[in-house]
């Protein structure tokens, strides 16, 4: 992340604590993140879509099953994250605004990196490359793949709105494409 970014998205996080929510913590955000991708992301590549309602906004819930009905086995395998296989994630965009009613809401975009051990080709459509990670030796060798989601979080803060986070996008580039 640029610094720039970094600063940009720490000033955000400021105006949400001082103008929506005076105990939001990106920490405590970051951990409810990580639960909701793993959550959701098993619940994709199991196919209970109609689990995912009060998590998902019903555009994006639209779409995943359009795509989800679409993808082979291996890859709806792959995008299954335990909450231990998660390795890294980071804020992306954060963005505040209201919409022509006064309405007020809160974007944030989180990016997870996770190891799935989907059997996935090491080259997936569109010429792009999976990273693998090898673990043991020859004889109990366990081959992981590195995989990227992107998953959007929206919360509406108009006085008397719910006070739930929902997931408005959802990528899993080179898997649900």
């Amino acid at each position: 992340t640029s610094p720039f970014a970094w600063l940009r998205t720490r000033f955000y996080y400021l105006l949400i604590r001082l103008y929506f929510d005076q105990e939001f913590s990106i920490e405590e955000f970051t951990r409810g993140a990580k639960q909701a991708f793993s959550v959701v992301s098993k619940l994709l590549s199991q196919r209970k879509l109609e689990l995912l309602d009060e998590l998902v906004s019903p555009e994006v819930l639209q779409v995943l099953k359009e795509k989800i009905s679409l993808l082979p086995d291996s890859h709806r395998d792959a995008l299954a994250a335990d909450i231990d296989s998660i390795m890294y994630t980071t804020e992306g965009d954060v963005r505040i605004y209201y919409d022509d009613d006064g309405i007020k809401f809160v974007s944030i975009l989180m990016c997870f990196w996770y190891l799935n051990g989907a059997n996935l080709p090491d080259e997936v459509p569109g010429g792009a490359k999976v990273f693998q990670i090898v673990f043991g030796d020859e004889s109990t060798k366990e081959k992981k793949h590195l995989l990227t989601a992107n998953y959007e979080f929206q919360r509406e803060f108009t006085e008397g709105a719910k006070p739930d986070w929902t997931i408005t996008r959802i990528e899993h580039p080179r898997l649900l494409e």
